[in-house]
């Protein structure tokens, strides 16, 4: 059994420390407001009043946070990741933001001896609960295989596809794909609906048809009652299409679907709603 340290117990955070404990890892938690930690710390798992503590406590750190700006916040400065980081240990980021900074950690990470991996997730709250959760791993192959088992007790598969901060490259090309599914599933009700068609019918037929992949039918309740907790919310989704857009004009990729869909994420915000979960884009059509 491995000593982790994990930081960002979020919606998603939280469930992965859940199933941590229960594969009888011994799991130092960090999260910037402890009353979301009471369960987990109720549960048997300990407390860290900094990110560095939470280090220092394990031989491998994981993190989830909500993007490059708090990625930054929990890894640098003297109470950050990287200083309680000594040779050996490795940090597994799992959050979905910018591959230059991923880069640029790993490399510090390295300077100490440590090794930084970039491990996104691809999922839901519902997949990570039911251990289908998949993960993108990128980084040093040898401490991969470290950190694979420990993986795999929170998820069902976990695929290395290279060099430092090519799993993130690649959750970002993912997630520009949920974006355009879901905005498109949108319009299939919304013209359904406006031709006269119940939302509910509408949605029975989608989910039974070619267009019904395991995002669509996992989605589709949301575009009639939305969750009291967003699963991913709109503001995080416009976040990852941007991601999405600066990657590819680093690389020289055109990306139309994802423009459109970057606009109407935006239109969500202003009408205020960037805090529901993303299913909330039909409000903007």
């Amino acid at each position: 059994m491995a000593t982790i340290g994990f930081i960002g117990l979020g919606v998603m955070g939280s469930r992965m420390v859940q199933r941590l404990l229960a594969a009888g890892h011994k799991v130092t938690g960090y999260n910037r407001t402890r009353a979301k930690a009471e369960d987990l710390i109720t549960a048997g798992m300990g407390w860290a009043e900094t990110p560095r503590a939470a280090a220092e406590a394990a031989d491998m750190v994981l993190s989830i946070v909500s993007d490059t700006k708090a990625l930054q916040q929990i890894a640098e400065g003297p109470d950050g990741v990287l200083a309680g980081l000594s040779a050996g240990k490795i940090y597994v980021d799992m959050s979905t933001v910018s591959p230059a900074a991923i880069r640029e950690l790993a490399a510090k990470a390295a300077g100490l001896g440590a090794a930084m991996l970039d491990s996104p997730v691809s999922g839901s709250v519902a997949t990570l609960e039911q251990g289908q959760l998949t993960m993108m791993t990128a980084g040093d192959p040898q401490a991969f295989k470290q950190v694979e088992p420990v993986l795999l007790d929170i998820g069902m598969k976990a695929t290395h596809v290279g060099e430092s901060g090519q799993a993130v490259s690649m959750k970002i090309a993912v997630n520009l794909n949920i974006a355009a599914q879901v905005l498109a599933l949108s319009e299939s009700v919304l013209l359904a609906e406006k031709a006269g068609i119940p939302r509910q019918t509408a949605l029975d037929v989608l989910t039974n048809s070619v267009v019904a992949s395991p995002l669509i039918k996992y989605k589709a309740p949301f575009l009639i009652e939305m969750p009291d907790q967003a699963w991913f919310t709109a503001d995080m989704m416009h976040k990852d299409i941007g991601l999405a857009l600066d990657l590819a004009e680093e690389v020289g990729a055109n990306l139309p679907a994802t423009q459109t869909s970057r606009a109407y994420f935006k239109r969500v915000q202003e009408l205020g709603l960037g805090g529901k979960d993303f299913a909330v884009v039909i409000e903007a059509l």
